[in-house]
């Protein structure tokens, strides 16, 4: 199986219509939906999907709010484990693959115990989580993300050793921005994942579209091939705000985007906010573009 596209789409809340026809305009091949199973409906967004040929490759956690799988609270962990849950099942409905999880809440950042006590509670979380993931047939993959957004789970080694501490299938979830912070080699990373490698997320260094920044995305392709990755390319820009005189984004505070105070707050805390559509459409467009163009390259060199 080829190498498909999908992008996410929590960067820019907006129904989820024009979400799904943007996509289908632009040439993807899905969607990796926001983990928000309480804001849509499963059958209309089957329907929509179906309508515009395109598929749910799955879903991401939106770790905000109360949302953390190792909280010293342990009713905060079992409320945490219900929403992934409710996503594993959200994506099952959808006739999606993976669920890619964020184990602790995006910008926190001080732990609330020691190094053991975290991750057990993490892995007894997670555990149950995969439990349920199996029975729905779903594969949960773990992701890293840089320092300024967690210290809890940073780099692909630490990824991996929980995902095998969980057991199962569980696997992995690489994204190409935090790799770039964190990782000493960011395809020696793609390689060590190999077949725990469950999802993938791209952006380039500076978190814009996929050639906009120093990333080699003919190496990247390259490695997901070595290691027989059959999943999708996720695309995560996530321009930032520039108040500068020679800024062009015109991004708006993040109060102006919507999705109530959780999501501005998680908004705020990705350094973004209000993306106009004509630009998000435009970041869209060059991101299917310059993947696309990586992965013919590769196919021809394969």
């Amino acid at each position: 199986m080829a190498i498909k596209v999908s992008m996410h789409n929590w960067m820019r809340p907006e129904p989820i219509e024009r979400t799904i026809e943007r996509l289908a305009r632009l040439g993807y091949d899905g969607i990796e939906i926001s983990g928000e199973p309480d804001q849509y409906d499963v059958g209309r967004v089957r329907g929509l999907l179906e309508e515009h040929g395109l598929v749910c490759w799955g879903a991401v956690t939106l770790m905000m709010g109360a949302r953390d799988l190792c909280h010293e609270d342990r009713y905060m962990r079992i409320g945490s484990v219900e929403y992934v849950k409710d996503c594993l099942t959200f994506v099952s409905q959808l006739g999606g693959q993976i669920v890619t999880v964020v184990p602790s809440t995006v910008g926190k950042i001080t732990p609330m115990g020691s190094p053991a006590d975290e991750w057990r509670w993490c892995v007894e979380s997670l555990r149950e989580c995969q439990a349920h993931a199996e029975s729905v047939g779903v594969r949960i993959a773990l992701e890293p993300l840089n320092r300024f957004e967690t210290y809890f789970l940073n780099r692909g080694e630490q990824a991996l050793a929980l995902a095998e501490e969980v057991g199962g299938n569980c696997g992995v979830a690489l994204d190409t921005f935090h790799m770039n912070i964190e990782e000493a080699d960011l395809i020696d990373a793609i390689h060590q994942a190999g077949d725990r490698l469950a999802d993938f997320h791209v952006a380039d260094n500076n978190r814009m579209p996929p050639g906009h920044g120093a990333l080699d995305w003919d190496a990247i392709v390259r490695a997901l091939h070595t290691i027989g990755y059959q999943g999708h390319m996720t695309a995560e820009f996530v321009p930032s705000l520039d108040r500068s005189s020679i800024s062009e984004r015109e991004i708006g505070d993040a109060s102006e985007a919507g999705g109530g105070v959780a999501m501005e707050k998680f908004l705020r805390d990705h350094s973004t906010g209000a993306v106009p559509e004509a630009y998000y459409d435009r970041c869209a467009q060059a991101s299917i573009d310059h993947l696309r163009a990586a992965l013919a390259g590769s196919t021809s060199t394969v």
